[in-house]
């Protein structure tokens, strides 16, 4: 389902600015200057509301971590979220941010000002994820999660499938020789699917199970809001890992 449409998005997404890549490529080029340290770089392609990253930040803290969205009022939702969650203030009752310290930021005012600690280890970026991480530099990523990408169901659609062999050479390049590929989806198709195009690839299959919440991985699995939801509804949840091997 579509998310409606948030009043004042742009501008709430500004205030938030200083969590936010407007420019993903000099991110990709620049990772110690943005996190002010030299940590390896994880990426999710479709945060979300960023449920998955705001929990693995945790869980994983010695590791930065980049979440992508293409829809820049998603993205808005998930890095108030996470801003939210770090303590750094809430939505002000009348409009903008107010801050931990009770200063309130307006629509217009600038971005609310954060230490390099207070903005922790999660930065986000509005775009297409594909168009974005062919600009990476080779052996610069750690990890890549996808998470219920869409399935591109219809015939002919294949190619546009984040799995899609093509998809899978640019991410081995990208990624560091033993990083790995951690996939979640409901559809069992586009899992198969998943399965055949890494057959093809770079990568070797190092975990799979076509029931997560059942499995010996669920005691450290973090849980998107989609997945919540369809669990609840009875799907099954299938998960793969996979190793880049460049050597």
């Amino acid at each position: 389902m579509r998310m409606k449409k948030k009043r004042h998005g742009s501008e709430r997404l500004e205030l938030l600015s200083a969590l936010v890549c407007a420019d993903p490529v000099y991110l990709s080029k620049n990772v110690e200057g943005i996190y002010g340290n030299k940590n390896p770089l994880r990426i999710e392609i479709g945060c979300g509301k960023g449920d998955f990253i705001r929990g693995k930040s945790k869980q994983e803290p010695n590791y930065n971590y980049l979440a992508i969205e293409k829809i820049a009022d998603v993205c808005t939702v998930a890095t108030e979220k996470y801003a939210i969650s770090r303590g750094l203030g809430e939505l002000s009752l009348n409009g903008g941010w107010k801050k931990y310290d009770g200063t309130v930021y307006h629509y217009g005012d600038g971005a609310v000002d954060f230490t390099e600690d207070e903005k922790g280890n999660v930065r986000f970026a509005i775009g297409d994820a594909a168009q974005i991480l062919k600009e990476f530099p080779e052996d610069s990523v750690d990890a890549i999660y996808i998470n219920f990408c869409d399935p591109w169901s219809k015939k002919g659609y294949a190619k546009r499938r984040l799995t899609y062999i093509a998809f899978l050479e640019m991410y081995s390049d990208i990624l560091v020789d033993g990083g790995k590929i951690f996939f979640k989806t409901d559809n069992k198709d586009l899992f198969d699917f998943s399965l055949e195009q890494i057959e093809k690839s770079k990568f070797i299959l190092e975990y799979k199970t076509y029931d997560l919440h059942t499995s010996e991985m669920n005691d450290s699995n973090i849980e998107t809001e989609y997945e919540r939801n369809f669990s609840e509804k009875g799907f099954e949840i299938n998960m793969l890992i996979a190793k880049n091997i460049k050597k």
